[in-house]
């Protein structure tokens, strides 16, 4: 079984009722719905089902490990929500959630590999933007 490797980077805004587009080219890949979730660095994961029952188990594996990896998974488990992709390609995005990440107008939307990741654009400005100057450096 192949894993989505999903690329690009795509601009668009939450409409009045919290819905954000998602880019044509990532929907084949959620006909079946998906899980958006809270994600490092402040921002939201969204997840095919596979993948998400993926990340689940590693959870479940890690919340052995002590109380942190447990209240970890709990806060997971518990911010976790399940999506439908409408015809017009919207997904509505729980209010929690785009608190989390301080969405309220425009929303990064890019491919993160194995995940769709949707960012406040000037939250991606400060905290991953700088990395970029890695491919800037030549190596010695």
């Amino acid at each position: 079984m192949s894993v989505a490797a999903f690329v690009g980077r795509y601009e668009h805004s939450l409409d009045t009722k919290g819905r954000v587009i998602l880019p044509a080219k990532f929907r084949p890949d959620f006909e079946r719905g998906g899980y958006l979730t809270e994600n490092r660095e402040g921002c939201l994961a969204l997840w095919t089902p596979g993948e998400f029952q993926r990340q689940t188990q590693t959870m479940h594996e890690q919340a052995a490990e002590g109380r942190t990896a447990r209240n970890r998974a709990r806060l997971w488990a518990a911010n976790s929500h399940e999506v439908e992709i409408d015809r017009q390609g919207r997904m509505a995005i729980p209010a929690h959630l785009r608190e989390f990440a301080s969405l309220e107008g425009d929303v990064l939307v890019h491919g993160a590999l194995d995940r769709i990741e949707l960012w406040n654009p000037a939250v991606w400005e400060e905290r991953v933007v700088p990395e970029e100057r890695w491919f800037l450096e030549a190596e010695d």
